[in-house]
């Protein structure tokens, strides 16, 4: 009679318990996670709108494709000129002056038409700020090895002919030379480690993008220069 009783609580017991584990199945819709209800679609289109908005307003026109090419372009020449032109049109230069970008940087083209906001963030959505970098003299040698090996790069006020850098204007006996770049390129970036020779003397603050946009502005319609200005 014990072992009865004690088998037969077992064996309830193992019922009750299988009672808990025993699941039925169900359906349950699921949903994607993209998917917004229509209460905070509600909520963020005032803004995406503003945002579509603003960024939909016309800055300038091209009248043809402005694509970056090694080893010289139309935009490679358009972005460096519009740096070098921003930062010193209204500057006494006392030491000669380029200015020196990287092909890399520009991440997208202009195409012929009506320029956006957008358009220019595409073209660069870092917010890389420019710097001036004093340089000794001879560094302008490493320029040109490093525009040579690479094939190109943005380059104003200059160019290089078959590994020389060449000025546009440069008195006899001059020692230093200040290159207009990025603080991106002024930390070693792109392996230009020739920068860190210098110094910085004026971190603008300016983001780069900014300064695309002003030139941009100014000009009204974007002035397209093929000029070669690396020759190997």
């Amino acid at each position: 009679m014990f072992k009865f009783s004690i088998i037969v609580c077992v064996g309830a017991s193992l019922l009750a318990c299988s009672s808990h584990i025993v699941i039925e199945p169900t359906r349950v819709p699921i949903t994607p996670q993209n998917e917004t209800s229509a209460k905070t679609e509600e909520i963020i289109k005032p803004y995406r709108d503003s945002m579509t908005a603003i960024m939909s307003e016309v800055v300038a026109q091209a009248d043809t494709n402005f694509i970056a090419q090694r080893p010289s372009s139309n935009l490679m020449n358009w972005v460096a000129d519009a740096v070098f032109i921003q930062q010193t049109q209204t500057v006494r230069l006392s030491t000669p002056a380029i200015c020196l970008l990287n092909t890399g940087g520009i991440r997208s083209s202009l195409g012929k038409g009506k320029l956006t906001l957008d358009d220019f963030y595409k073209l660069m959505p870092f917010d890389n700020t420019i710097v001036w970098i004093e340089l000794p003299i001879e560094a302008l040698d490493d320029i040109a090895a490093y525009i040579t090996k690479s094939g190109g790069e943005p380059i104003a006020n200059c160019k290089v002919d078959k590994g020389k850098l060449k000025l546009n204007s440069m008195r006899e006996g001059e020692k230093t030379c200040m290159v207009i770049t990025t603080d991106y390129l002024a930390n070693a970036g792109d392996k230009m480690d020739f920068l860190k020779k210098g110094k910085i003397v004026n971190q603008t603050g300016k983001l780069m993008r900014d300064v695309l946009i002003d030139h941009a502005k100014q000009e009204g319609v974007l002035i397209s220069n093929n000029e070669v200005r690396f020759i190997p």
